[in-house]
Formats: structure tokens, C-alpha cells, sequence
């Protein structure tokens, strides 16, 4: 498992009517290759509604349509949950996760 990578996972709440949901691991690398259970993740949904805190994704990233990363819903998710890989995000995304997950932390960006 590797932090920019897709899985598709099981509802990871009661609140969410979907049976399964796209999440990105958001998580550093050291936490993930750690003994820790659980990464934090930060869901996909299909829409998107242009906020800095959204990343967009779509079907160079191995989805069926157009979506978007939102990095103001993190969840902490069990690593055996994340058993359905999808794809890995490019460097340019990756970029993007970096800076919206910033904005969404409050963080000041380093460049």
C-alpha cells in the first residue's frame, strides 16, 4: 500500500448511502508501512463543486466518470478494508492532494 493509491472499500459510515465508496490514502508512508491498522484516507465522490479543498479525479485515474478528492471528509480506514485497488494517482495529483489537503488543515503550504 502506497500514500496516492485508490481502493475501493465498504461504506466506512452509516451516514453514507452507498454500498461501497472510492478513498485515496492520504496517510504518510511511515505510518502505512508501520504496524499502525488503520491510514487516513479522504474519500471520492461524484461531485464536484469547484472548492479548494477538492481534488479532481475521473477516468485517467481508473474511475468510471468524473469525481473529485475531498480532503475535508478525512477518515481513518483499517488497512484490511482496502483490499480493491483501483489505480495511483499521478505527481501532478499528488501535487494537488498536497496543497488541497493544506488548505483543508489550515496549514501553511511548503513549497
Amino acid at each position: 500500500m502506497r500514500r496516492g493509491e485508490l481502493y475501493r472499500a465498504r461504506k466506512a459510515s452509516a451516514r453514507d448511502p452507498k454500498k461501497y465508496r472510492v478513498f485515496v490514502v492520504v496517510s504518510r508512508q511511515v505510518l502505512i508501512d508501520s504496524r499502525f491498522s488503520t491510514v487516513i484516507c479522504a474519500p471520492i465522490y461524484s461531485v464536484y463543486d469547484g472548492l479548494s479543498t477538492q481534488v479532481p479525479v475521473g477516468i485517467d485515474e481508473g474511475l468510471k466518470h468524473d469525481s473529485s478528492i475531498h480532503c475535508d471528509e478525512l477518515i481513518s480506514i483499517h488497512k484490511s478494508s482496502l483490499t480493491h485497488f483501483i489505480s495511483t494517482l499521478s505527481l501532478q495529483k499528488i501535487r494537488e492532494l498536497d496543497k488541497a489537503l493544506a488548505i483543508a488543515l489550515g496549514l501553511t503550504q511548503v513549497t
